[in-house]
């Protein structure tokens, strides 16, 4: 085996010799025999070496700027890329262990290995395409490209990065970052980048979305293949012709930007996930015409940001032109029904969980072994958890039932036998109560060999009916959808013995019975319709006029016959009965009682000692009267009377309006003869009174006021003021008539004023 000297310069050099103009030939023969001279030194005698030596493909790869660098500074910048590609000792593939650094030989600098499970073994993502090429003094290890010095941290490598999680990635360790462009952070809708700024938690999500917690080089992802993000949801690749693609989407520009810690692959596109969606943003393209829809319809504007929503999203092909053709309005109350007024996943649910819809209704939940179901419809594989909410894929549109099984079965019209015998068997209210059942409901054609005489042989005994009816029933709701395909289910019927039910081909078997038609939803269960009567195959007859009765309704079947068989008694324990009473009560009575207004007057008597100055005036006696007069009104006021029950209250409202009352204020002159001026008048009237004694002859509150000054003077002459006052209407209530006071009263104040 010739010595490494040879390999190297074979593979780096003259491979490539034919392949590039002659100057570059000459530099390159020239520098590499410089450089092989001084590596024969190096490595010519005892030792051990490993070589990673890039194949002819991998200089056409070579940038041609770098190209150049190599060509022109061959004592350098060649001769430290050779020693790069170099470690000093001998390493075969089975010693390159997944995410060990080996120190090359060019400043000890950093070498990457990733070991791949899928056998693929690299060297700073430059893939060993021929390995463990050995020689006697060391390995050679062909590679597709050439390698260079590793950078800095992948955070000296990015920018727009949160703080928190660029201190981990300036950690040591091994990560893989797909970094969007600045373009592509710029082309994002800035309602949905605003938004996803101001949330820490979405913002967080959004950024470890990016990240992997181990190096993945593009040699060695393989298409299809899935992985876990720092987020916790996964990323998958593909392939578009020699481009990756993430998520099915061609966004790589620029792949195994080798750092420290890590491997960056440039990306045109910002990764978002669901964690930092919005519910509404959770709806992808099957359930599009869902989404557009909810948004047409105000639905999508009236979920707040900080409120938790659940979207149960049918899928495209469940609206068809029928369901396009509705009235607006009830489509909005359908639509409604499939809107969940809180965050709901899927390790959530349960079954008989009831759910509030935004409409306010409740849906029920159906969880069965390889299904969950709610209501008629059921959960395709797909759910999405966002900020805000969750989002599940239905396979139909949710019908909520608003009758019973009872109303179900009596409007279809095709089942008057049977309701005809579960009230004579006294099992009708098990339709009618509140509850959880399955009914196979058996059609009128399924009776149609019966005679009368047949009925009331069948009807004769309670227990033998009710035995042969709850074979037709099973606790819990069990919808064709909720079955495992090709699987036969056992179901116990409330008569104790077994139902075999298959499902198969869109329809279910029930004891080889096809049910064609779709099941019947109600509020209390579920009805499959069925054309034959069911009876278990394990229970014989003891009586042969029974035993030929069955026969003419059974016929899938071989019934047994075992003389002097009875039935037992099935307790109806699942039967509520309801003891209903009526309560009456009176409705109440308003009645308004309006009367006549009552006049009471009410007077004080006030007595004084005024210090008067007389007033002596000549002349005829003149008597002069003056009136004023002064209302307040207000609205009178109405009250009830209400008569409601035993004992019987009636409160009475009463209005009393009250005439004015009349204050006479005199004043009495005596004078010699002449007239008093008016303005004289005026002053004796404003005379101020002072040393008033009251006497205090009622506790009632004054209504009228009746003031007499009386002034005697030297010609006699008498002034009379009167003044009109009408109090404010009072209101009584009270439910004893007898008891009915006024709080009205008079204050008729007296005073006299003598010379």
């Amino acid at each position: 085996m010739k010595l490494m000297f040879v390999a190297t310069f074979v593979l780096l050099v003259l491979c490539y010799l034919d392949r590039v103009d002659s100057s570059a030939y000459d530099k390159i023969v020239f520098h590499s025999r410089i450089r092989a001279k001084k590596q024969g030194e190096l490595i010519d005698g005892a030792g051990a070496y490993t070589m990673f030596a890039p194949n002819n493909d991998a200089w056409k790869q070579l940038d041609v700027t770098a190209r150049n660098v190599l060509v022109n500074n061959a004592q350098t910048e060649l001769s430290n890329a050779l020693s790069y590609h170099m470690v000093s000792k001998r390493l075969l593939t089975k010693d390159l262990k997944n995410d060990i650094t080996l120190q090359s030989m060019y400043n000890n600098q950093g070498l990457h290995i990733n070991h791949y499970s899928n056998g693929v073994v690299t060297v700073n993502c430059a893939r060993i395409i021929h390995a463990n090429q050995i020689s006697t003094n060391g390995v050679v290890h062909v590679i597709d490209r050439v390698i260079s010095a590793v950078g800095n941290s992948i955070k000296d490598e990015t920018i727009n990065m949160e703080s928190s999680l660029l201190e981990k990635l300036d950690k040591p360790g091994h990560y893989t970052l797909f970094a969007p462009t600045n373009k592509a952070f710029k082309e994002m809708d800035n309602g949905i980048l605003e938004r996803i700024q101001n949330d820490k938690a979405a913002l967080q999500a959004l950024l470890k979305y990016h990240l992997l917690s181990s190096v993945q080089c593009s040699e060695a992802i393989m298409a299809g293949t899935n992985y876990e993000t720092l987020e916790g949801s996964v990323i998958e690749f593909g392939c578009n012709g020699n481009s990756l693609t993430i998520n099915g989407i061609k966004m790589i520009l620029k792949k195994d930007i080798i750092t420290s810690n890590g491997v960056i692959h440039l990306i045109d596109q910002v990764l978002i996930p669901n964690s930092a969606k919005q519910v509404i943003e959770l709806v992808g393209d099957s359930q599009r015409m869902f989404g557009d829809m909810v948004s047409e319809m105000g639905l999508a504007a009236a979920m707040k940001p900080e409120t938790e929503y659940t979207l149960l999203a049918p899928l495209n092909s469940v609206f068809t032109n029928e369901i396009m053709a509705m009235d607006q309005h009830l489509l909005k109350i359908i639509l409604e029904n499939h809107i969940l007024k809180l965050k709901v996943t899927l390790n959530d649910l349960y079954n008989g969980q009831l759910l509030e819809t935004l409409g306010g209704k409740m849906l029920r939940v159906f969880v069965y072994r390889t299904a969950v179901c709610i209501e008629n419809s059921c959960m395709i594989r797909g759910s999405k958890e966002g900020s805000n909410g969750a989002l599940h894929l239905m396979s139909s549109l949710i019908h909520l039932p608003q009758k019973t099984m009872f109303e179900l079965l009596k409007a279809d019209g095709r089942f008057t036998t049977f309701l005809w015998l579960m009230e004579k068997a006294e099992l009708t209210e098990m339709l009618k109560q509140e509850g959880s059942y399955t009914v196979f409901a058996p059609m009128d054609y399924s009776f149609r060999e019966m005679t009368n005489e047949d009925f009331d042989l069948l009807i004769s005994d309670k227990n033998i009916l009710r035995m042969f009816l709850l074979y037709h029933f099973s606790n819990g709701i069990v919808i064709n959808e909720g079955l495992e395909s090709g699987v036969t289910n056992m179901f116990k019927s409330i008569q104790g013995h077994h139902l075999q039910v298959l499902s198969a081909n869109n329809s279910i078997n029930v004891n080889s019975v096809n049910v064609k038609e779709n099941e019947l939803m109600a509020a209390n269960g579920v009805i499959h319709i069925v054309r034959n009567v069911l009876y278990p195959a394990d229970l014989p007859v003891g009586r042969e006029d029974l035993l030929y009765v069955l026969k003419k309704l059974i016929k899938h079947i071989q019934i047994k016959f075992v003389r002097g068989y009875t039935y037992k008694e099935i307790p109806l324990t699942f039967v509520k009965r309801f003891i209903t009473t009526r309560v009456f009560e009176t409705v109440p009575e308003i009645q308004v009682i309006e009367t006549e207004p009552i006049i009471k007057t009410y007077t004080k008597v006030m007595e004084t000692n005024p210090n008067v100055d007389p007033v002596v005036v000549r002349g005829d006696h003149v008597i002069t009267e003056f009136k004023l007069t002064e209302k307040t009104e207000k609205k009178p006021v109405v009250k009830e009377v209400v008569i409601k029950g035993e004992p019987k209250v009636t409160t009475v409202r009463r209005v009393i309006e009250i005439d004015p009352s009349v204050t006479t204020v005199k004043r009495i002159i005596g004078t010699g003869g002449g007239d008093l001026a008016e303005d004289e008048i005026r002053k004796f009237l404003d005379e101020d009174l002072s040393k008033i004694k009251k006497v205090l002859e009622s506790e009632l509150h004054t209504e009228e006021e009746k003031i007499t000054k009386l002034i005697q003077g030297g010609g006699g002459e008498i002034t009379t003021v009167t003044k009109r006052i009408r109090p404010d209407p009072h209101i009584i209530e009270g439910p004893d008539f007898s008891r009915i006071t006024t709080s009205e009263e008079s204050e008729k104040i007296t005073k006299i004023i003598q010379r």
